[in-house]
């Protein structure tokens, strides 16, 4: 950094907080980078290709001046309140925002009556901006929905959390939902190259050389993030220049977040998503993709007993009887865990997603106690045979016979519930089953699905 950027910079940080030319740079730096650099146009907007690219219907509407009652849901940082703000300039609608964290029922009146107002003024609806709208309770949804049927307003609401889960159905039943999607490590890194070489928003006021395994490592760890990604950037930035530094090295970025951004939340759509693609990688007979996928539920704080019930299910769902020694090892590997806790416990749950994984797979006790349910659901409910009583007579006992096995009727009218697989120990299952009922003998009611 010359002389001259060094003076710069330190004079945006005196005590009066104005630089040369009377420029109050400090206040430049009071407001987050995120912030300064927001994207107002959709030729600015990075992301979300499946929306707002070339053709596509969202984008159409927004060129042809509409604007859609919509949810915008997504994980933070992927440009739900930008996209709000880029559709109210574009359609040249006034934009009135709310928090739905901190929205009053009577504040939401006043907004209400607000938009009627520039309709009644303008002939054009505003956009009303609600940000987390899944706070919103019955009562301040219901103001919002008369407003909303006759065309008051517009709304626009943001959320975290699946709408489909935490927005009333009347409100949801009025709106399109957008999902937006992580932004991938490309994305993020022509937002960051964007914002370093800004000289009027941005961090290129200070002409730094930025190298590119450092603009490559922000991006590949903020987890979709642009927000995150562009905080990281503006920390790195100040503070090697805090220190007259001019080019910015790797080291710069992984001594200040050497950690990358988990996307875990164990109360949302992640808890639920990861652990389906750590049962599905199981029972696709993957260990690596069970261990990843087990890896991101223990960085992103899942409780290990969650995952050690979800693996005790999977031994008899998935693996069954074709290893029935799964079920044991997934239930010596439960308490064990319980009893040593983390951060060792992590090898325990490894080493039984590894074993469950790799092991060979039925799903016929589940099928058989599901087919047995079924057949009690439909009325089928059968009289226990006079001999299966417990005071009943003319039960044989099996033992008394050399094969330990006699032929007699353990239910008034036959019925086949387990249909065993081929796999495993269920082979040997199959060959004794066969030697002892006809039923069993007959190969189409072998490994049935």
């Amino acid at each position: 950094m010359s002389q001259e950027q060094q003076e710069l910079f330190e004079e945006s940080f005196d005590s009066t907080g104005k630089a040369s030319g009377g420029r109050d740079l400090r206040s430049v730096f009071e407001i987050p980078l995120p912030e300064r650099v927001r994207p107002t146009s959709l030729e600015e907007f990075v992301g979300q290709s499946h929306l707002l690219g070339e053709g596509k219907p969202l984008r159409r509407l927004l060129e042809a001046g509409q604007v859609p009652n919509s949810i915008l849901y997504g994980p933070p940082g992927t440009g739900k309140t930008t996209l709000v703000r880029v559709m109210a300039n574009v359609t040249k609608r006034k934009l009135l925002e709310i928090n739905a964290v901190t929205a009053k029922v009577s504040q939401l009146r006043e907004i209400v009556d607000l938009a009627k107002g520039i309709k009644r003024s303008t002939g054009h609806s505003a956009m009303v901006f609600i940000d987390e709208i899944y706070h919103f309770n019955k009562q301040q949804q219901n103001v919002l929905l008369p407003a909303v049927e006759r065309g008051d307003l517009i709304l626009v609401g943001t959320t975290t959390e699946n709408p489909y889960f935490e927005i009333n159905k009347t409100l949801l039943s009025r709106a399109i939902v957008f999902e937006l999607k992580p932004l991938t490590a490309e994305d993020l890194e022509r937002i960051l190259r964007r914002a370093i070489y800004d000289k009027k928003k941005g961090l290129g006021m200070f002409d730094l050389n930025v190298s590119d395994e450092l603009i490559s490592f922000i991006a590949q760890t903020a987890g979709g993030d642009a927000r995150q990604a562009l905080l990281r950037l503006e920390a790195v930035v100040l503070a090697s220049v805090a220190v007259g530094k001019e080019k910015i090295a790797l080291e710069d970025a992984r001594q200040l977040a050497p950690k990358s951004l988990q996307r875990y939340d164990r109360a949302a759509d992640q808890h639920y998503d990861v652990i389906s693609a750590f049962i599905k990688s199981m029972r696709g007979s993957d260990p690596d993709a069970a261990v990843y996928w087990l890896a991101r539920m223990l960085a992103g704080g899942e409780d290990v007993r969650f995952i050690a019930r979800r693996m005790l299910i999977f031994a008899s769902e998935d693996v069954g009887l074709a290893d029935p020694f799964a079920l044991v090892l997934a239930e010596a590997a439960a308490g064990a865990v319980d009893h040593v806790g983390l951060p060792e416990g992590r090898i325990i749950l490894s080493q039984c997603a590894i074993y469950l994984a790799c092991a060979e797979k039925s799903n016929s006790a589940y099928r058989a106690i599901d087919l047995a349910l079924e057949e009690l659901d439909k009325g089928n409910v059968q009289e226990v045979p006079l001999h299966l009583k417990s005071h009943g007579e003319g039960y044989v006992y099996p033992h008394d016979d050399p094969r330990h096995w006699v032929p007699q009727k353990y239910m008034n009218s036959s019925k086949r519930f387990y249909f065993p697989g081929n796999q495993g120990h269920e082979r040997i299952i199959v060959e004794r089953l066969q030697g002892l009922w006809k039923r069993f003998s007959q190969k189409d009611d072998v490994d049935r699905g």
